[in-house]
């Protein structure tokens, strides 16, 4: 049975084998998606971050060793938010275990919200872009990751446990649930274009400054092979938008 997001990851299989695959060289997380993370957030200095799935957050420990002035970590999966607890250990990080969609977001409190590859797990994003805006001061950032569109839109042709060499896209336009098989489970996501992503932005009221598809950069990778395929697709959809002062 197709499990969302928390549940998914709170699997002992998939759990296990998520840590495993954060292991490895030239991960994507680390070759391709934290570079433009990182180049879009900084400055760091005196920001107080709220992060949405927050995952075992290492990033929350490396921000305030950069300056941050708090780090609040919202992540609704059990396990990964034990993790993200033993990560910030003594530091002033917090973790809150609960879903993106029910914390109760406070206003005005954070001038910097990030989300790592975990809203496409949300089906009433809507509803998030907004609170994330009522929570953010003015001229506060909003900079968030998904998985590509090109890859949420169909998984066909591809054979779980083995480098996908083949990539379909199909049905692009029709936006909602898909049902993908992946580090030994079966998860629930959601696709969206990369024009309702923008618009979802907008219409909450956030004016968008930049868009990303984290073009792989040799200088991240140890394996050149590894960078030669990265150049093939798009993984990520990184969106960055601050609230108008």
């Amino acid at each position: 049975m197709e499990k969302s997001g928390p549940n998914f990851f709170d699997d002992e299989v998939v759990f296990a084998t998520y840590m495993q695959h954060r292991q490895r060289v030239d991960t994507v997380n680390d070759t391709l998606e934290k570079p433009v993370l990182m180049d879009l957030i900084n400055p760091i200095t005196d920001q107080r971050i709220l992060d949405l799935g927050c995952g075992n957050a290492a990033i929350g420990r490396e921000l305030l060793q950069q300056g941050a002035t708090s780090y609040i970590g919202i992540e609704g999966s059990h396990k990964m938010a034990t993790v993200a607890r033993q990560t910030l250990a003594n530091t002033s990080g917090e973790i809150v275990c609960q879903r993106i969609e029910d914390w109760a977001y406070p206003p005005v409190a954070f001038d910097l919200v990030i989300s790592r590859l975990a809203l496409h797990y949300i089906a009433d994003l809507a509803s998030i872009c907004t609170k994330v805006f009522d929570a953010i001061t003015p001229t506060g950032k909003f900079i968030f990751s998904v998985e590509h569109p090109v890859i949420t839109s169909c998984d066909s042709g591809w054979t779980a446990g083995k480098l996908r060499q083949d990539w379909l896209v199909d049905n692009y336009f029709t936006t909602g649930l898909r049902v993908t098989n992946w580090l030994g489970g079966t998860v629930q996501k959601y696709h969206r274009t990369v024009e309702e992503y923008f618009y979802l932005l907008q219409k909450a009221g956030f004016i968008i400054t930049d868009l990303r598809e984290a073009h792989p950069q040799p200088e991240y990778f140890q394996d050149m092979e590894t960078y030669q395929r990265r150049k093939r697709i798009p993984l990520f959809l990184i969106l960055a938008a601050h609230k108008p002062g």
